[in-house]
């Protein structure tokens, strides 16, 4: 496989995939934006050759409500137009896939009479 590299890319330069199978709603653009503003910019986003992307509209959207001139991209040249349709759904479902673990999560929940009352 061919070596990934990062690249700081103009946001003007990049270019959402017309029939994007995801939708994002403001409240999770916020999100994304608040994380963005908390870790950084952390997470590339993926295009092909043509700088359309593959995985990232919501990052994407959030950088441009943060006025963010440029962003962190990984140019994907090796995908045909099959795999790009095919990985754009994979990014998106595949976490929908797993399952989180609440004793990882290191979240004790204990249920007692007092705070069943206390709701």
């Amino acid at each position: 496989m061919k070596e990934l590299t990062i690249t700081q890319t103009p946001i003007s330069q990049l270019h959402g995939y017309a029939n994007n199978p995801k939708q994002h709603n403001r409240r999770q653009l916020r999100k994304i934006a608040d994380s963005i503003r908390e870790f950084g910019f952390i997470n590339p986003i993926l295009v092909d050759e043509n700088f359309e992307i593959i995985a990232g509209h919501g990052r994407l959207a959030a950088a441009q409500a943060l006025n963010m001139a440029d962003v962190p991209v990984i140019i994907l040249s090796h995908l045909s137009d099959a795999q790009k349709r095919l990985y754009r759904i994979a990014d998106n479902k595949l976490t929908e896939l797993g399952k989180w673990s609440i004793d990882a999560l290191g979240l004790k929940i204990r249920f007692t009479p007092k705070n069943i009352n206390n709701n």
